[in-house]
């Protein structure tokens, strides 16, 4: 009886993939045809996530795109082809898992799974379980969804799950102890950075349970994009963020999402933090930035955020 692959950790460090941080999700999928693939891209409608959504449709591909304002979905997403809307709001565990049911109903694979939709800095506000909301939202609410839509995953033979963190990786890891900031003042800011470390280790563990079934799963730094996601800023606020030559657009901005979804270089691969669509340089300070910090890719925190978030949702994955 021939023995089971062996998983092997893929290195952080860059591949030199020919893209670079000026590519576009369209650079990306030049030449590459995904008729008969299906995409989930959650938050699919707006900012870079309307962009990945773009892409991947018109190379082929039928995109679900789940939506919290479905008005708001239809609208931007009527000249799209193939794509397909559906109710969903990430921290309502009950609606997530009413989503995850009617698709799985449909007795369809997914072939690629884009955990983008996310919010940046809002007020304190904890969801009915009395969860930090970005926390609940940018984390918990992929972890539930992912979960649920694990069949689907293994039934595609090859797929590939693809969280979208960020650079606010910079600003902390998980609180452990007080994720939700009830026994330490609320920041929004090292909230954000814990939902965005959440995100990056989430794909570490994953990458190694969905090994087997052929399932990898990577996070990526879309980059600076000024979006929808910062209306939580005060104008101040936002004028103090300088981007400079950092800036991108948010074609640029989905391009790492969708070159970890679609790239054969990455056959064989999984667990790693991406940037500029290619997989990003580990690197040890804030300072040596940009790169991805220990306390987002490490593999015991990463286990650790896993039974926390099993605990927190009551879900586990293949249950």
């Amino acid at each position: 009886m021939p023995s089971k692959p062996t998983y092997i950790i893929t290195p952080q460090k860059p591949l030199s993939s020919g893209f670079n941080k000026h590519s576009t999700a369209k650079d990306i999928l030049k030449g590459i045809d995904l008729s008969n693939k299906v995409c989930i891209v959650t938050g699919g409608y707006s900012g870079i996530g309307l962009e990945t959504t773009r892409a991947l449709a018109e190379a082929g591909a039928t995109v679900v795109v789940p939506a919290r304002s479905m008005d708001k979905a239809r609208s931007a997403l009527k000249d799209i082809p193939r794509v397909e809307l559906a109710e969903l709001d990430l921290i309502n565990p009950v609606s997530i898992d009413t989503f995850a049911q009617h698709f799985l109903d449909t007795e369809r694979q997914i072939d690629i799974l884009i955990n983008n939709a996310g919010i940046m800095v809002p007020p304190l506000t904890r969801d009915s379980r009395g969860y930090e909301s970005q926390f609940a939202t940018n984390h918990l609410g992929h972890f539930q969804l992912t979960a649920r839509l694990w069949p689907a995953l293994i039934q595609a033979g090859e797929a590939r799950v693809i969280s979208v963190s960020s650079s606010g990786i910079v600003l902390g890891g998980v609180e452990f102890d007080d994720p939700n900031y009830e026994h330490h003042s609320y920041d929004k800011w090292k909230a954000y950075g814990q939902s965005k470390s959440a995100n990056a280790l989430f794909a570490v563990s994953l990458d190694r349970l969905g090994f087997s079934h052929g399932i990898r799963a990577f996070s990526v730094h879309p980059g600076a994009i000024y979006t929808d996601l910062s209306r939580f800023l005060s104008k101040e606020e936002l004028g103090g963020l300088d981007f400079g030559s950092d800036l991108k657009t948010e074609a640029q901005g989905a391009a790492t999402s969708v070159w970890c979804a679609t790239n054969s270089l990455l056959n064989g691969m999984g667990g790693v933090y991406c940037l500029d669509a290619d997989i990003a340089q580990a690197v040890f300070t804030p300072e040596e930035m940009p790169g991805v910090l220990p306390w987002a890719i490490d593999p015991e925190a990463a286990e650790r955020l896993w039974k926390l978030s099993e605990q927190m949702t009551n879900v586990k994955f293949g249950e």
